[in-house]
Parts: structure tokens; sequence; C-alpha cells
């Protein structure tokens, strides 16, 4: 077990609450499998995942042997993924909740989002911080497209970047569109076969751990909707 779990120095008693989500397929649980893996001989993790009339993602984890099973906890929304996360979050509070009673001190606990789509974000009275997920294969177009956790969340993540010659696209493009669409926001280029970019993954998770840490990390709220306009047609 790590030694440094019980560090606080002034900010929450409780562990970094630290949601992941994304559209379908974007790969989520093997974005928190990896973290599991590259964090969990140094920091206390616990995860909650979100999956509508299953456990399948909680069960994928568990059988991955990131964390003890027991860490691993799977809230069945039984309704819209985003519903769960944000519009009602009872269910994910009172597991997490529960996941730190048990195990305390506990430094991070990941939550997965269900499978949604663009507007997908965490309530900020749920998490302290959120990650989009994105990936190559699901076209090279889509990070310009926009939306709350494309353009707001804290960390936007383009995903897979390894396929991206076999799907045509152009993964530099797809970055540098990620980049403008979040005007200057963090956006991390992730393949779990390249060291440089899964370490620029877990820095940023362990800056996010040292803010909450000292009390300057603020939950801020993406927002359902992203900025839009409409073209007044005057008859």
């Amino acid at each position: 077990m790590p030694e440094t779990s019980s560090h606080r120095t002034g900010g929450p008693a409780r562990a970094l609450r630290l949601g992941v989500c994304g559209p379908v397929g974007t790969g989520k649980s093997s974005l928190i499998a990896l973290l599991c893996r590259e964090l969990s001989d140094s920091l206390r993790l616990g995860v909650v995942t979100n999956d509508i009339y299953t456990d399948e993602d909680a069960r994928f984890l568990r059988s991955a042997g990131v964390l003890p099973a027991e860490r691993i906890r799977a809230v069945e929304t039984g309704a819209c993924p985003h519903t769960a996360i944000r519009d009602d979050i009872t269910a994910n509070l009172i597991a997490v909740e529960q996941l730190e009673a048990d195990f305390d001190p506990l430094d991070v606990v990941l939550l997965e989002s269900g499978g949604d789509n663009l507007t997908a974000t965490f309530s900020p009275a749920l998490v302290d911080v959120q990650v989009f997920v994105l990936d190559v294969a699901g076209g090279g177009d889509v990070a310009r497209k926009g939306g709350p956790g494309i353009e707001r969340a804290d960390l936007l993540v383009v995903n897979k970047t390894d396929l991206a010659p076999y799907v045509g696209v152009d993964c530099a493009r797809m970055v540098a569109d990620a980049h403008t669409a979040r005007q200057g926001g963090p956006v991390v280029a992730l393949s779990r076969t390249d060291p440089e970019s899964v370490a620029a993954l877990t820095g940023w998770v362990r800056a996010q751990l040292d803010r909450h840490r000292t009390g300057s990390l603020v939950p801020r709220d993406p927002g359902p909707m992203a900025a839009h306009s409409h073209d007044h047609v005057h008859a």
C-alpha cells in the first residue's frame, strides 16, 4: 500500500473526485485502467463506474486487476448516463461516500460516466475536476464541433492516437482543432503505447491532487450548453 496517501495540507479531508466522461467507445474505461496501473503504487485509488443496465465497466476493471476488486463500485443508472452524473447525482454520491468511508483515507476516486454524447458533463457537486475523452477513431472533425465537455472540461484527452494512420485521421490537425476549441485549455494527445503522453496525463492528475490538498482547487461547472448564437431572420 502507498505510504503517502494520508498527506493533507489544508485542503478537503476527503479524496479528490475526478470524473471521466465522453461519447461511447472513446476509451474511458481503458483510460481509468491506465491511470490505476500508473498511479496505484503511490496513491490510494477507488473507482465508481456508471452503466445504464449493467456493471460491465466495473467488471472489466476488476478482471484487469488494476485495483483490488472491492475498490471498484458500480452504479446502474437506469436512465440516460448524463442524468446520474449531472441532474440527480444521488446514487453516485452515495457510492463515492461509501467507498471513501470503507477505505479511508483514499487519495483519488475516479468516476466514469456511462457513454453518452458531446453534451455530457459532471455536476461540480459530484466531482472536483473532470476529463472529457474523444478518440481519433470517432472522426478527425469531432474536436472542432465543440460542446461543453470539449470546450470547458478541465482536461480534454484525444485518445488512441496510435490508430490515426489506420482510420485516415490527421492527428496533429485534430489536436490543433482541440486547442482552438478550448482557447488554450489543456489537451493531452494520448496513446497507451506512448510513455510521454502517459506521463503528461498522470502528471496532470497529480497536479490536480496537489491543488486539492492545498485547497486551491475549486470545481468548475462546464455547463450543459455550449456557447452558441442564432441568426435572426427579419421579415
